[in-house]
């Protein structure tokens, strides 16, 4: 009896060792591999490096970052997973750096009294208690009042007087900072944004639009009446050239 052809096992991406980095490919995995395991180790350098150059052409926009050629190098210690016995120009990378985490990042509890100023003027106040010289302390306390003025302006989009922003500063300051009583603040008013309305008129547009129709029906009456004139012309010139 003839033997039955049987199919052999496929080759499926599940059945295959995991893609270390997938940017550089399969085929790129498999010559590191194939690397890993020459005996010699001037072929290990000689084909560590034009791998290195097929690793440097499959990712161009490589090139543009610092250290372009160390960042190839790391890869393709971690593409063999770190079991690539080669000379490489660069210190070797280690698997804990590689993958070490970074530590969390508190999230802030602080509370803020105003917080429509924000916690940046309570730093600005703190910054400004510590300035010994009474001029220079003078001038940073107007700066927060101005910039308070702005603050409160753009959260409550109305004019605010001197006075409120006068106490909240003393608020802030518990007690510590305070202008004088002559001192005026820059003016500030929220202005609400202007729309073109001859653009955002839909009506105007609109008679815009049949006023132009108007006119292109008004040419076509014309064009009309001009053919008329035409057709009449014509009937006079030949009622003349009969002859009775």
């Amino acid at each position: 009896m003839a033997a039955k052809n049987t199919p052999g096992e496929f080759d499926y991406n599940s059945t295959r060792s995991k893609l270390l980095l997938t940017e550089y490919g399969r085929n790129v995995q498999n010559m590191v591999k194939y690397i890993v395991n020459l005996p010699t180790k001037e072929e290990r350098n000689r084909y560590a490096n034009v791998v290195i150059e097929l690793m440097g052409f499959l990712n161009p926009h490589l090139r543009d970052v610092a250290d372009f050629k160390h960042k190839l190098w790391d890869h393709l210690h971690i593409i063999s997973d770190y079991k690539i016995d080669v000379d490489s120009p660069y210190p070797l990378p280690s698997p804990e750096a590689i993958h070490l985490k970074p530590e969390p990042l508190g999230y802030p509890n602080q509370r803020i009294r105003f917080k429509h100023y924000g916690k940046t003027i309570e730093l600005m106040i703190a910054k400004a208690k510590s300035i010994e010289e009474p001029a220079r302390k003078q001038h940073m306390v107007q700066a927060i009042a101005n910039f308070m003025k702005m603050a409160y302006v753009q959260w409550n989009k109305d004019s605010v007087s001197d006075e409120i922003i006068l106490n909240d500063l003393y608020e802030l300051s518990k007690g510590e900072l305070k202008l004088e009583d002559n001192v005026n603040l820059n003016k500030v008013e929220y202005r609400t944004p202007v729309q073109n309305a001859r653009n955002n008129n839909p009506r105007n547009n609109q008679q815009n639009r049949g006023g132009g129709q108007q006119n292109r029906g008004g040419g076509q009456q014309n064009r009309g009446g001009g053919q008329q004139n035409r057709n009449n012309n014509q009937n006079r010139n030949n009622g003349g050239s009969r002859k009775y």
